[in-house]
């Protein structure tokens, strides 16, 4: 739909984005690690033992004693530092730096990455209620991605986004259309897209988005106005 390239809205109360800067490394070093010193069934491994398997979480199935790295319920968060591809990664570091910066702005370094996480697992989760039985591994961070969108949505509806409109056209667009428009894009996928024909974790791009707009809706005023009073 759109690639976001850059946002007009400076951070006011933190000095530097040391949580995003640090959730950023892990994602590419964890995607360094397994496609370059993993084979390609070791990396298939090493994904299905630390991706969110549905069917495990639901008790649907039960995962291979070589492959229990972690706690089941541990994947809840460790699925968020695993990428499939480039382009995968890539996509969802872009949203990850353009927006997050603000967002842990608002929230503050401790709770930002709270938030981030818990949006992280209420993706998984949505994921999870929707294909039970699915025992295909959920990896990517574009769950708890999409809780910071909602976040930002909300926090800086009026911020202006340049954006790389279908890969060709560079836009200043406001937030709040991209945002929202993006969010429109995921409901209209999963309405218009053939469940067994499903490739792309659509519920949990939603999950993550509406866990990030419950969490920061009754808290928008504050957060809002702490900015504003910082910055003063």
């Amino acid at each position: 739909m759109f690639v976001p390239l850059h946002d007009n809205t400076p951070l006011r109360v933190i000095r530097f984005q040391f949580v995003t800067g640090l959730l950023f490394a892990i994602n590419v070093a964890v995607f360094l690690y397994s496609h370059i010193y993993l084979d390609n069934q070791a990396e298939s491994a090493f994904a299905t033992s630390l991706g969110a398997i549905p069917a495990l979480l639901t008790d649907h199935a039960v995962l291979a004693p070589n492959l229990e790295l972690i706690p089941e319920p541990a994947t809840l968060i460790s699925y968020m530092f695993i990428h499939a591809g480039w382009m995968h990664l890539i996509s969802n570091m872009l949203f990850l730096w353009v927006f997050a910066d603000n967002v842990e702005d608002a929230f503050g370094h401790f709770g930002f990455l709270i938030f981030y996480l818990v949006c992280g697992i209420a993706a998984a989760l949505a994921h999870s209620f929707v294909v039970p039985a699915s025992e295909a591994p959920l990896i990517g961070a574009s769950g708890a991605v999409s809780g910071v969108l909602a976040a930002y949505l909300l926090l800086f509806p009026k911020a202006r986004i340049w954006v790389l409109l279908f890969m060709k056209l560079p836009i200043p667009i406001p937030a709040m259309w991209a945002l929202a428009g993006w969010f429109g894009f995921q409901v209209l996928s999963v309405i218009s897209t053939d469940a067994s024909q499903v490739t792309v974790a659509w519920w949990a791009h939603i999950g993550g988005f509406v866990a990030g707009f419950i969490i920061t809706l009754p808290l928008r005023g504050y957060l809002r106005s702490a900015l504003l009073r910082r910055y003063e």
